[in-house]
Formats: structure tokens, sequence, C-alpha cells
């Protein structure tokens, strides 16, 4: 073997070698950016659950409704004109509460 033949196989492995090490960078990058799109989504599957209660007027009233039920869970007997004007906005919305506890510490919240 020559010097010329030993110097061309050396950069032939040396080129070789930096093509499969571009490769793999590509690909470990293409990984790490597929699993964080992944994160992504599926917190936000997580935050667009549906919240345990909605509290919206119905009938002049402020109601309570379960899971997006059409029916009240609940009538909350409090006065609407007696709310800011905000309360009223929000309401109109629908007040999202996720559990019994919310919605025991809203009512206390709002009657008083």
């Amino acid at each position: 073997m020559t010097y010329r033949n030993a110097k061309r196989i050396y950069f032939t492995l040396v080129a070789a070698a930096a093509v499969s090490c571009f490769l793999i960078v590509c690909t470990l990058g293409r990984t790490v950016h597929d699993s964080r799109v992944e994160t992504r989504l599926a917190a936000a599957s997580v935050s667009e659950k549906v919240h345990g209660f909605v509290v919206r007027e119905s009938g002049g009233r402020a109601a309570v409704f379960r899971n997006g039920e059409e029916k009240p869970y609940l009538l909350i007997d409090i006065d609407l004109a007696l709310m800011s004007d905000f309360d009223r906005k929000e309401l109109a919305k629908g007040i999202y509460l996720e559990n019994d506890r919310e919605l025991k510490r809203f009512i206390e919240d709002i009657s008083s």
C-alpha cells in the first residue's frame, strides 16, 4: 500500500465519520423537537379538560351547571341587579369551577 492510497483511505474514513455524526446530530435534534411538541400538545389537552361546574345566568338568576349539562344543578338565590357590571359580564360568559370546594367558596363569596 502506498502512502497516497493510505492517505485517500484515511480521508474517506474521516469524511464518512463526519457525515455519520452529522446525520446522528440531525436525528437527535429532530427527536428532541418532536418530544417537545408532544409535551406541548399534552399540556394543551390537559388545560382544555372539562371543568366540574359552570356558573352562568339562567332565567334571570345565577345557576350552577354540571359538566356541560343544560339543566341547572343548583340555583343561587341572589339578585343579579345588585351585582357589579364586571360580575354580571363574567356570569354571562360563564364562570368555570373545578370541584365542590371551589363551588362552595364561590357561593359564599357571591352571597356576601
